[in-house]
Protein backbone atom coordinates (compact mmCIF):
# COMPACT_ATOMS: atom_id res chain seq x y z
CA UNK A 1 0.00 0.00 0.00
CA UNK A 2 1.04 3.51 -1.08
CA UNK A 3 2.25 6.14 1.66
CA UNK A 4 0.71 9.74 1.45
CA UNK A 5 3.76 11.82 0.37
CA UNK A 6 4.23 15.27 -0.22
CA UNK A 7 7.33 16.18 -2.30
CA UNK A 8 9.64 18.82 -2.68
CA UNK A 9 12.01 19.43 -5.23
CA UNK A 10 13.25 21.83 -8.16
CA UNK A 11 16.06 20.72 -10.92
CA UNK A 12 15.90 18.00 -13.57
CA UNK A 13 18.06 15.86 -10.65
CA UNK A 14 14.75 15.40 -8.80
CA UNK A 15 12.44 14.22 -11.80
CA UNK A 16 12.90 10.80 -12.00
CA UNK A 17 12.40 10.07 -8.30
CA UNK A 18 8.99 12.16 -8.67
CA UNK A 19 8.07 10.09 -11.12
CA UNK A 20 9.17 6.96 -9.76
CA UNK A 21 7.09 7.74 -6.59
CA UNK A 22 4.12 7.52 -8.91
CA UNK A 23 4.92 4.87 -10.79
CA UNK A 24 5.34 2.71 -7.62
CA UNK A 25 1.51 3.79 -6.10
CA UNK A 26 2.55 6.00 -3.73
CA UNK A 27 0.19 8.98 -3.18
CA UNK A 28 1.47 12.58 -4.22
CA UNK A 29 -0.53 15.12 -2.00
CA UNK A 30 0.83 18.46 -3.42
CA UNK A 31 4.20 19.04 -5.18
CA UNK A 32 6.19 22.04 -3.98
CA UNK A 33 8.56 23.67 -5.96
CA UNK A 34 10.63 26.71 -6.59
CA UNK A 35 8.60 29.87 -8.22
CA UNK A 36 9.09 30.70 -11.81
CA UNK A 37 11.55 32.88 -12.25
CA UNK A 38 12.93 34.72 -15.75
CA UNK A 39 15.16 32.81 -18.07
CA UNK A 40 16.91 33.48 -20.98
CA UNK A 41 17.13 36.11 -22.96
CA UNK A 42 13.94 37.18 -23.36
CA UNK A 43 13.57 36.72 -19.09
CA UNK A 44 10.29 35.09 -19.80
CA UNK A 45 8.87 33.21 -16.27
CA UNK A 46 10.09 29.48 -16.83
CA UNK A 47 8.62 26.72 -14.93
CA UNK A 48 11.08 24.67 -12.56
CA UNK A 49 11.59 20.94 -14.57
CA UNK A 50 9.76 19.46 -11.48
CA UNK A 51 6.84 21.85 -11.92
CA UNK A 52 6.39 20.68 -15.82
CA UNK A 53 6.41 16.76 -14.32
CA UNK A 54 3.76 17.43 -12.05
CA UNK A 55 1.56 19.10 -14.05
CA UNK A 56 2.16 15.85 -17.15
CA UNK A 57 1.58 13.91 -14.24
CA UNK A 58 -2.06 15.64 -13.03
CA UNK A 59 -0.74 16.44 -9.71
CA UNK A 60 -0.92 19.87 -7.31
CA UNK A 61 1.83 22.01 -7.25
CA UNK A 62 2.48 24.98 -4.75
CA UNK A 63 5.59 27.51 -5.12
CA UNK A 64 5.45 29.18 -2.08
CA UNK A 65 8.63 31.52 -1.70
CA UNK A 66 9.43 30.89 1.51
CA UNK A 67 7.55 27.59 2.71
CA UNK A 68 9.08 28.03 6.32
CA UNK A 69 6.14 30.85 6.66
CA UNK A 70 2.85 30.42 9.07
CA UNK A 71 0.50 29.64 6.06
CA UNK A 72 2.66 26.94 4.35
CA UNK A 73 3.28 25.17 7.22
CA UNK A 74 -0.58 25.13 7.89
CA UNK A 75 -1.23 23.67 4.78
CA UNK A 76 1.35 21.17 5.63
CA UNK A 77 0.02 20.39 8.78
CA UNK A 78 -3.48 19.92 7.25
CA UNK A 79 -2.31 17.47 4.60
CA UNK A 80 -0.53 15.04 7.31
CA UNK A 81 1.63 13.28 5.30
CA UNK A 82 2.88 10.11 6.12
CA UNK A 83 6.26 11.48 5.00
CA UNK A 84 7.93 14.46 2.53
CA UNK A 85 10.62 13.61 -0.16
CA UNK A 86 12.87 16.74 -1.07
CA UNK A 87 15.53 16.32 -3.83
CA UNK A 88 17.38 19.88 -4.46
CA UNK A 89 14.17 21.86 -3.54
CA UNK A 90 16.26 25.15 -3.34
CA UNK A 91 14.91 26.27 0.19
CA UNK A 92 16.11 25.69 3.65
CA UNK A 93 13.03 23.51 5.78
CA UNK A 94 12.02 24.52 9.46
CA UNK A 95 12.21 22.06 12.30
CA UNK A 96 8.79 22.61 12.68
CA UNK A 97 8.18 21.27 9.04
CA UNK A 98 10.57 18.32 9.80
CA UNK A 99 8.07 17.42 12.37
CA UNK A 100 5.24 17.11 10.45
CA UNK A 101 5.35 13.45 8.77
CA UNK A 102 5.42 10.29 10.84
CA UNK A 103 8.37 9.48 9.08
CA UNK A 104 10.57 12.55 8.35
CA UNK A 105 11.30 14.52 5.91
CA UNK A 106 13.73 11.65 3.63
CA UNK A 107 16.06 13.43 1.09
CA UNK A 108 17.97 11.73 -2.03
CA UNK A 109 21.30 13.74 -1.54
CA UNK A 110 23.86 13.33 -5.20
CA UNK A 111 27.08 11.93 -3.27
CA UNK A 112 28.41 9.16 -0.70
CA UNK A 113 27.50 11.15 2.83
CA UNK A 114 29.46 12.33 4.65
CA UNK A 115 31.15 13.20 1.36
CA UNK A 116 30.23 16.23 -0.57
CA UNK A 117 27.77 17.73 1.45
CA UNK A 118 26.41 20.73 -0.07
CA UNK A 119 24.64 22.76 -3.08
CA UNK A 120 27.70 21.41 -5.67
CA UNK A 121 27.99 17.49 -4.91
CA UNK A 122 28.27 16.13 -8.81
CA UNK A 123 30.21 19.27 -9.79
CA UNK A 124 32.54 18.83 -6.73
CA UNK A 125 32.71 15.23 -7.07
CA UNK A 126 34.05 15.52 -10.84
CA UNK A 127 36.29 18.61 -10.04
CA UNK A 128 38.43 16.95 -7.57
CA UNK A 129 39.41 13.97 -9.50
CA UNK A 130 36.98 11.35 -7.85
CA UNK A 131 36.80 8.04 -9.52
CA UNK A 132 33.71 6.56 -7.48
CA UNK A 133 30.39 9.10 -5.90
CA UNK A 134 27.12 7.51 -5.61
CA UNK A 135 23.63 8.76 -4.24
CA UNK A 136 22.36 8.47 -0.34
CA UNK A 137 18.83 8.83 0.81
CA UNK A 138 18.97 10.17 4.42
CA UNK A 139 16.78 11.64 7.00
CA UNK A 140 17.01 15.26 7.04
CA UNK A 141 17.56 17.35 10.34
CA UNK A 142 18.41 21.28 10.69
CA UNK A 143 21.49 20.95 9.69
CA UNK A 144 23.17 21.41 5.83
CA UNK A 145 22.95 17.35 5.06
CA UNK A 146 23.60 16.17 7.94
CA UNK A 147 20.98 13.91 9.10
CA UNK A 148 21.22 9.89 9.64
CA UNK A 149 21.88 8.24 6.34
CA UNK A 150 19.17 5.48 5.01
CA UNK A 151 20.70 3.53 2.03
CA UNK A 152 23.97 4.36 -0.59
CA UNK A 153 24.84 3.19 -4.07
CA UNK A 154 27.69 3.65 -5.68
CA UNK A 155 28.97 3.87 -9.30
CA UNK A 156 32.00 4.96 -10.90
CA UNK A 157 33.00 8.30 -12.78
CA UNK A 158 33.94 7.85 -16.24
CA UNK A 159 37.30 9.51 -16.90
CA UNK A 160 35.79 11.78 -20.03
CA UNK A 161 31.88 12.01 -17.95
CA UNK A 162 31.06 15.46 -17.46
CA UNK A 163 28.23 16.93 -14.78
CA UNK A 164 25.29 16.76 -16.90
CA UNK A 165 25.61 13.16 -17.98
CA UNK A 166 26.75 12.12 -14.19
CA UNK A 167 23.80 13.92 -12.87
CA UNK A 168 21.21 12.19 -15.65
CA UNK A 169 22.78 8.86 -14.32
CA UNK A 170 22.61 9.89 -10.76
CA UNK A 171 19.24 11.22 -11.07
CA UNK A 172 17.94 7.61 -12.39
CA UNK A 173 19.94 5.35 -9.66
CA UNK A 174 18.55 8.03 -6.67
CA UNK A 175 14.72 7.70 -7.95
CA UNK A 176 15.37 3.65 -7.79
CA UNK A 177 16.80 4.26 -4.16
CA UNK A 178 14.32 6.45 -3.05
CA UNK A 179 12.05 3.85 -3.82
CA UNK A 180 14.05 1.17 -1.92
CA UNK A 181 13.97 3.19 0.68
CA UNK A 182 9.80 3.65 1.07
CA UNK A 183 9.55 0.02 1.47
CA UNK A 184 10.68 0.59 5.53
CA UNK A 185 10.20 4.35 5.54
CA UNK A 186 10.71 4.02 9.39
CA UNK A 187 14.14 2.37 9.31
CA UNK A 188 17.12 3.39 11.69
CA UNK A 189 19.11 5.72 9.96
CA UNK A 190 22.94 5.37 10.77
CA UNK A 191 24.52 8.65 11.81
CA UNK A 192 27.39 10.71 10.03
CA UNK A 193 30.85 11.18 10.78
CA UNK A 194 31.40 14.75 10.70
CA UNK A 195 35.24 14.60 10.94
CA UNK A 196 34.84 12.70 7.27
CA UNK A 197 32.82 14.58 5.89
CA UNK A 198 33.45 17.11 2.92
CA UNK A 199 31.68 20.23 1.53
CA UNK A 200 30.43 20.97 -2.25
CA UNK A 201 29.67 24.64 -2.15
CA UNK A 202 27.23 26.58 -4.84
CA UNK A 203 29.35 27.43 -7.46
CA UNK A 204 30.32 30.64 -8.78
CA UNK A 205 31.46 32.29 -11.61
CA UNK A 206 35.15 32.55 -10.54
CA UNK A 207 35.33 28.77 -10.39
CA UNK A 208 35.33 28.64 -13.78
CA UNK A 209 38.71 29.93 -14.39
CA UNK A 210 41.62 28.14 -15.65
CA UNK A 211 45.14 28.72 -13.95
CA UNK A 212 47.49 27.27 -16.34
CA UNK A 213 49.75 26.52 -13.68
CA UNK A 214 47.21 23.88 -13.11
CA UNK A 215 48.26 19.97 -13.65
CA UNK A 216 46.44 19.13 -16.24
CA UNK A 217 44.58 16.47 -15.48
CA UNK A 218 42.82 19.18 -12.82
CA UNK A 219 41.75 21.77 -15.17
CA UNK A 220 40.53 18.71 -17.46
CA UNK A 221 38.43 17.62 -14.23
CA UNK A 222 37.18 21.05 -13.26
CA UNK A 223 35.59 21.77 -17.21
CA UNK A 224 34.39 18.62 -16.61
CA UNK A 225 32.90 18.91 -13.49
CA UNK A 226 31.83 22.97 -14.37
CA UNK A 227 30.09 21.91 -17.52
CA UNK A 228 28.00 23.56 -18.55
CA UNK A 229 27.99 26.27 -15.62
CA UNK A 230 30.32 28.07 -14.79
CA UNK A 231 32.13 26.05 -17.47
CA UNK A 232 35.63 26.49 -17.97
CA UNK A 233 37.38 29.88 -19.27
CA UNK A 234 40.14 31.74 -20.18
CA UNK A 235 41.97 34.71 -22.01
CA UNK A 236 43.45 34.58 -25.67
CA UNK A 237 43.99 37.46 -27.34
CA UNK A 238 42.35 39.82 -25.16
CA UNK A 239 39.13 38.24 -25.63
CA UNK A 240 37.14 35.52 -23.25
CA UNK A 241 37.66 31.53 -24.71
CA UNK A 242 35.58 29.20 -23.21
CA UNK A 243 36.79 25.93 -22.95
CA UNK A 244 33.92 22.93 -23.46
CA UNK A 245 35.95 19.63 -23.78
CA UNK A 246 39.43 18.36 -23.16
CA UNK A 247 41.47 15.72 -22.39
CA UNK A 248 44.57 14.80 -20.83
CA UNK A 249 47.84 14.19 -22.83
CA UNK A 250 50.34 11.24 -22.13
CA UNK A 251 53.47 13.23 -23.49
CA UNK A 252 55.35 15.73 -21.15
CA UNK A 253 56.88 19.44 -21.78
CA UNK A 254 59.19 21.69 -20.55
CA UNK A 255 57.46 24.60 -22.05
CA UNK A 256 55.87 27.33 -20.13
CA UNK A 257 52.30 26.48 -18.67
CA UNK A 258 49.80 28.42 -20.87
CA UNK A 259 51.61 27.87 -24.25
CA UNK A 260 49.95 26.89 -27.08
CA UNK A 261 51.55 23.81 -28.65
CA UNK A 262 50.86 21.67 -31.60
CA UNK A 263 49.90 24.64 -33.92
CA UNK A 264 49.53 22.29 -37.04
CA UNK A 265 48.36 19.11 -35.58
CA UNK A 266 45.75 18.38 -32.13
CA UNK A 267 45.69 22.06 -30.28
CA UNK A 268 47.42 21.42 -27.24
CA UNK A 269 48.49 23.56 -23.84
CA UNK A 270 51.25 23.11 -22.11
CA UNK A 271 50.13 23.54 -18.03
CA UNK A 272 51.52 23.30 -14.90
CA UNK A 273 53.97 20.14 -13.57
CA UNK A 274 55.08 19.56 -17.12
CA UNK A 275 51.81 18.05 -18.33
CA UNK A 276 49.94 18.88 -21.27
CA UNK A 277 46.09 19.08 -22.29
CA UNK A 278 44.73 18.88 -25.47
CA UNK A 279 41.57 21.25 -26.48
CA UNK A 280 38.67 19.29 -28.25
CA UNK A 281 36.06 21.95 -28.13
CA UNK A 282 36.04 25.73 -27.53
CA UNK A 283 34.17 28.98 -27.92
CA UNK A 284 35.53 32.45 -28.71
CA UNK A 285 33.46 35.15 -26.88
CA UNK A 286 30.72 36.28 -29.61
CA UNK A 287 30.93 33.42 -31.21
CA UNK A 288 29.70 29.56 -31.51
CA UNK A 289 30.92 26.64 -30.28
CA UNK A 290 33.58 24.79 -32.31
CA UNK A 291 36.19 21.78 -32.75
CA UNK A 292 39.70 23.41 -31.33
CA UNK A 293 40.64 22.46 -34.84
CA UNK A 294 38.25 24.63 -36.65
CA UNK A 295 39.24 27.37 -33.97
CA UNK A 296 42.75 27.38 -34.68
CA UNK A 297 42.75 26.98 -38.24
CA UNK A 298 40.22 30.30 -38.27
CA UNK A 299 42.20 32.20 -36.26
CA UNK A 300 45.92 31.51 -37.65
CA UNK A 301 47.22 30.15 -33.76
CA UNK A 302 50.62 29.67 -33.66
CA UNK A 303 53.28 27.69 -31.61
CA UNK A 304 53.82 29.46 -28.40
CA UNK A 305 50.94 32.02 -28.32
CA UNK A 306 49.88 32.45 -24.76
CA UNK A 307 46.71 31.39 -22.82
CA UNK A 308 45.80 32.87 -20.17
CA UNK A 309 47.45 36.24 -20.14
Amino acid sequence: MGLRTVYLGTPQFAVPTLEAMVAAGHEVLSVYTQPDRPKGRGQELAMSPVKQAALRLGLPVEQPERIRREASVAVLRALAPDVMVIVGYGQLIAQEIIDIPRYGIINVHGSLLPKYRGAGPIQWAIANGETVTGVTTMRIDAGLDTGAMLLKAETAIDKAENAVELGERLSKLGAELLIETLRNPGMVGTPQDSSQATHAPILTKQDGAIDWNWPAKLIHDRTRGFYPWPGSSTVFRDQTLRIWKTQVCEEMTDVEPGRVLGAKGPLKVACGQGTMLELLEVQQEGRKRVSATDFRNGLRIVDNEILGA
